[in-house]
């Protein structure tokens, strides 16, 4: 027989199961595209705990979709090969010798690594870049000032058949972020904009981005947790949100002008933080959508 403890701590874990069922069914048979990244993909505790988030998506009858990134794997391995890299305005100038390692490290072992994780979480994975069956077609861009950064690009055209054609057959698909144009040039594309414009094209109903920071902060350093796209132009414009943070912001505001019903930034850092955002009242980070 269990003790008092024991059985309050088992009756809690069922409350809580209990409350998160009308979640579950608002989610069942919807699309959830995760960015993952950050100091969160350098942590084996972290990875494990993702991927058992990830798989238990799937087994409530979601249809996750992720996209990761890997900067500092990437870092790594070109110092480990000695080849000199710089960058502009936090954008790797990407040369054709970069680009061999930065597609060499994203779709090999980060990509594997990630595909590995969720097979030992009780999934079914596979690793895919952005060029296998012609998923992101990419374009050059340049740095703000007009620099050239190589083959460092952003997509141009998603074309998600190939992740239907996973998901009917219930694999998770894990992408790394490097697209192709029509000359068959390969580019190097930013993780967070990777995701949302695949969010984008399948018209999820959430895009997370998981990133380094607990979501987005107000002067007084205290978390936003639900935000309009209009609150989130006033906060860059009044420069609440500064730095790196800007960007993720305006990859979420893409993602749902272009469809996507909510984005949110939160920290990958916190185990189970998926959960919390999906399946609680409180959530886990800041929630942007486009109801004023």
């Amino acid at each position: 027989m269990l003790t008092s403890d024991a059985a309050k701590s088992w009756l809690d874990k069922a409350s809580t199961l209990r409350e998160a069922l009308p979640y579950m069914r608002r989610y069942a048979g919807r699309t959830v595209v995760i960015k993952f990244g950050g100091h969160a993909m350098v942590d084996p505790n972290l990875i494990a705990a993702f991927a058992s988030n990830v798989v238990l998506l799937q087994q409530v009858g979601m249809r996750p979709v992720v996209v990761h990134g890997g900067g500092p794997q990437i870092s790594k391995k070109l110092e480990q090969l000695k080849i000199k890299t710089k960058s502009i305005n936090g954008r790797r100038v990407t040369d054709s010798a970069t680009m061999e390692v930065v597609e060499m490290v994203l779709s090999g072992s980060v990509n594997k690594g990630l595909v590995d994780a969720l097979r030992q979480a009780g999934g079914r994975a596979i690793g895919i870049s952005g060029k296998d069956g012609g998923l992101i077609r990419a374009r050059k861009i340049l740095g703000p000032n007009g620099d050239d950064l190589g083959q460092v690009g952003e997509a141009e055209v998603i074309d998600p058949t190939i992740l239907g054609t996973l998901e009917t057959a219930k694999y998770i698909p894990v992408i790394a972020p490097i697209g192709f144009d029509v000359d068959g040039n390969t580019y190097n594309i930013n993780a967070d904009s990777a995701a949302g414009a695949i969010a984008a094209a399948l018209g999820t109903r959430r895009f997370l981005l998981l990133t380094d920071v607990e979501g987005v902060l107000s002067n007084e350093k205290t978390l936003l947790t639900d935000l309009s796209v209009s609150d989130v132009k006033k906060l860059i414009a009044k420069r609440v949100a500064t730095g790196g943070m800007i960007p993720k912001l305006e990859t979420c505001i893409a993602a749902v002008d272009a469809g996507v019903e909510a984005a949110v930034i939160m920290d990958g850092r916190v185990p189970d933080g998926i959960l919390l955002e999906l399946f609680t009242d409180i959530g886990a980070g800041t929630l942007i959508h486009d109801k004023n």
